[in-house]
């Protein structure tokens, strides 16, 4: 097992193993609660790379005592898949996690259905696509769907301190002495990728001269180097990340497309593509909004085409997205107006929804006056006829205000300002 990689020795030998996912292996969720019970199901894992798809299904093995084999839906063909039928069929049941389950073709995957159906193989399928998009429904009818997520930080921390501290699957039995600066930037800059991170301290013990006193130092510069990603000064977690972010937006709403690039790459260096993605879409509806509607949409395909390709690539449709951002006209109006209406009601300013306004669908109700006198707008040439929405404590009260920095928002003012002038 020695010669194996770092990463391959270090997957979890049972649930509890596992970093990470507590939505699925935590105490008490869905795959925790299938192993304690010994009663598993085929099911599919989905998510980015090295973020531990492998490692639930050795763990969910490992934790159960079935037998685990392990093939590629490319690579290996039929007669692969007809061997471990065979050890299913004299061992009573076997765990087959079966990689780029996408790419099953249809000669293996007919040949697997009746054995998932019986239950003699338990299939866990592994996949980097969307399974609602890339699988065949006839597999993913027989499937439980999970989503795997990047790991975090504290989850990158935890997995490389068991790889540095395990005497027979790790690093153990080495003496070595790791900068803090470099710890973090193997468990930061590998974006939640364990396999990743943990392919990078292999290298970097292994190829370090030890002192005359034997102990390896594990500099930044080797880890650096290592895991071919420069560590910036940016903690995730510190002062330093949200000033990136902070000047990010602030230059996007300033329409400065030269900054929020410069801001965006310094984002994407440190592998922060949930960070970049959440606030893209912040920015789309909180300071473009109005002004440009389809910049929000157009924003969410940016980050999901991102998502979907990975970076580098995923570079290019982010900075389209930054530059449309930044020279689209800016509106707040809707952020301001729901902020205003939020404000009275945390202020006790409710009241009463108006009795025509009340539901009025209930034996009853007439007589308790709902929805008595209810004008139905439909019913108007106009689509629109005046009649009081708001409660008696607000009803003269304007929380939407246009701005006329888009020809959208231009629009919608002039037909509100009609409405409200009855």
């Amino acid at each position: 097992m020695k010669n194996q990689p770092l990463a391959y020795r270090m997957r979890p030998q049972s649930i509890e193993e596992v970093a990470g996912q507590e939505h699925l292996v935590g105490e008490g969720k869905i795959i925790a609660r299938m192993v304690k019970a010994r009663q598993l199901s085929s099911m599919i894992l989905y998510g980015p790379p090295g973020i531990g798809k492998t490692s639930i299904a050795s763990a969910i093995a490992g934790s159960t005592k079935y037998a685990f084999r392990t093939l590629n839906a490319v690579t290996n063909n039929k007669k692969d898949l007809e061997i471990v039928a065979a050890e299913g069929k004299m061992s009573g049941k076997v765990i087959l996690l079966l990689d780029e389950i996408h790419r099953l073709d249809r000669g293996k995957q007919d040949f697997l259905l009746p054995h998932l159906e019986s239950g003699m193989i338990i299939l866990i399928g592994a996949t980097t696509s969307n399974p609602y998009h890339a699988i065949n429904p006839a597999i993913r009818s027989r499937c439980q769907i999970f989503e795997l997520f990047p790991l975090t930080e504290d989850d990158m921390k935890q997995t490389l301190r068991r790889a540095l501290e395990d005497p027979e699957r790790g690093l153990g039995n080495y003496s070595i002495s790791i900068e803090d600066t470099a710890f973090e930037h193997l468990a930061n800059a590998s974006n939640g990728d364990a396999r990743s991170a943990l392919n990078a301290l292999e290298l970097a013990v292994l190829s370090t001269e030890p002192d005359e006193n034997g102990t390896i130092h594990i500099t930044t510069t080797v880890a650096e180097e290592c895991l071919q990603k420069k560590s910036l000064a940016h903690d995730k977690g510190g002062d330093a990340h949200y000033d990136v972010l902070s000047g990010f937006q602030k230059s996007i709403r300033g329409s400065d497309a030269n900054a929020a690039l410069h801001y965006l790459g310094r984002l994407i260096e440190a592998g922060d593509l949930p960070s970049i993605s959440r606030r893209l879409l912040v920015i789309a509806y909180e300071d473009i909004g109005l002004a440009n509607p389809q910049a929000g949409p157009r924003t969410l395909a940016a980050i999901q085409t991102a998502e979907k390709i990975g970076f580098p690539e995923a570079r290019i449709p982010l900075a389209n997205a930054v530059i449309e951002l930044c020279l689209s006209p800016k509106s707040n109006s809707a952020n301001v107006a729901i902020d205003e209406a939020l404000a009275d009601i945390r202020a006790g300013k409710s009241g009463e929804v108006p009795l025509h306004l009340k539901d009025a669908h209930y034996k009853g109700a007439a007589e308790l006056g709902r929805g008595i006198d209810y004008k139905y707008p439909h019913d108007y040439e106009s689509g629109w006829v005046k009649q009081q929405y708001l409660p008696d404590k607000l009803k003269n009260r304007q929380y939407y205000k246009p701005k006329r920095t888009g020809k959208f928002e231009q629009a919608l003012a002039a037909i509100y300002e009609k409405i409200m002038r009855g």
